[in-house]
């Protein structure tokens, strides 16, 4: 189960918390606009699966995906998926050691910084309360916003895959994989 401790959060401008029922209409009003399916994996989303997703993720104490609040407005989304690292077992130490981070804005709140305060909060926790060690992120190359909020909030391009992302509109095209880990952080 989610830990109640984690939220809700607040930025200089933002309330991070997890979403209600209402905030998933609002969320999906501009989920599937061109805008913001250009930049993702999963163009268009199915409005009953998407909210039974979101609302399943909050007894999976993995996930820590939420919305971001401006002044009642859900401006944007963010999650953290904790993990392993690469070749841990049920041996290995420090099991949901990293996450996968994400995040998505709506259009019309783009260049304000809002997606860089999203995802600075998100490290606050991975690194805080949730004591991770590392945490990676990726994006289409192409997809400037994104990895400059990634480069602003501290994340460093570990990876530039060639023709290794695929886009529904545009077929293969390169991707970057960005990182920081806790000790980067300090």
């Amino acid at each position: 189960m989610t830990r109640p401790d984690l939220w809700p959060r607040t930025t200089d401008r933002l309330v991070l918390r997890p979403p209600t029922d209402a905030d998933l209409d609002a969320v999906l009003a501009w989920r599937n606009h061109p805008a913001v399916t250009r930049w993702l994996l999963s163009t268009q989303v199915d409005p009953e699966r998407y909210r039974r997703e979101w609302l399943s993720g909050a007894d999976d104490p993995l996930d820590h995906s939420v919305v971001a609040v401006h002044g009642g407005v859900v401006v944007g989304t963010v999650s953290l998926e904790v993990g392993d690292g690469m070749g841990q077992g049920s041996d290995s130490p420090a099991l949901g050691s990293q996450a996968a981070l994400g995040y998505v804005l709506d259009p019309d709140h783009h260049g304000r910084g809002y997606a860089t305060e999203m995802v600075v909060a998100a490290l606050d926790l991975a690194f805080g309360e949730l004591g991770l060690r590392r945490v990676t992120a990726g994006c289409f190359a192409d997809n400037i916003g994104s990895w400059r909020v990634m480069e602003k909030a501290g994340m460093r391009r570990e990876q530039h895959g060639i023709r290794d992302s695929w886009h529904a509109e545009l077929g293969w095209i390169d991707g970057y994989t960005y990182a920081v880990l806790a000790d980067e952080r300090r």
